[in-house]
């Protein structure tokens, strides 16, 4: 039996996928900039064409120093806000200078049938001029009448240091569900204290 192997060159010849192989690819449905705002919604887009989701969060400051990013859902197109949620969140940090570094669950950030904004960031984002959050969430099948929504977040922030001479990098993950059967077709961003002073904002259709 002969074994086939591949190198470099021969996947760089590579133009196409043969038929039996597949694979995903993201579809940019609408990007909004936040200049100011006190919220970010997205209204439209969120539908059946697709299973999943994606946002994109890139250089998100807030205009308050050490608040946090969240999130709610809507099953009214944006109406109103305060899906119930269940979910988990823990976060590891790492000091700038390499001395300190923690990994920990967040109890003080996950939800439990609560109709609150879910932060994405376990700690204050600093407002320093080059102090931000960037990331994304992934929200599945939101307009599935059947069962509950899921979704997953990941973002990485630079963390104010309160009272100390550094920052930290630390990196959020939180995950639950959306407890309802209703379709979701609404998604709202908002800092927990005042407003996204700047960051881009991307949903994207996983096919």
């Amino acid at each position: 039996m002969s074994i086939n192997v591949c190198n470099d060159r021969s996947m760089a010849s590579i133009t196409s996928l043969p038929s039996g192989v597949s694979g995903s690819s993201l579809v940019l449905l609408e990007t909004q900039t936040a200049s100011s705002s006190g919220t970010i919604s997205f209204t439209s887009n969120i539908d059946s064409t697709y299973k999943e989701y994606i946002f994109k969060f890139i250089n998100v400051h807030p205009a308050t120093n050490n608040t946090k990013l969240q999130f709610q859902s809507s099953t009214n197109s944006g109406s109103s806000y305060g899906i119930t949620i269940t979910s988990t969140a823990f976060f590891a940090t790492h000091s700038e200078d390499g001395g300190t570094s923690s990994l920990s669950y967040d109890a003080n950030d996950d939800l439990a049938q609560s109709t609150s904004f879910m932060p994405l960031s376990f700690d204050g984002i600093g407002n320093a001029n080059d102090d931000n959050l960037s990331g994304m969430l992934q929200l599945f099948d939101p307009s599935n009448t059947t069962f509950v929504k899921h979704f997953i977040g990941t973002t990485n922030i630079t963390r104010i240091n309160t009272g100390q001479s550094q920052n930290y990098s630390l990196e959020n993950f939180s995950a639950g569900y959306f407890n309802t059967t209703s379709a979701i077709d609404a998604v709202q961003f908002k800092m927990a204290s005042g407003n996204i002073d700047s960051g881009t904002f991307k949903l994207y259709g996983v096919v």
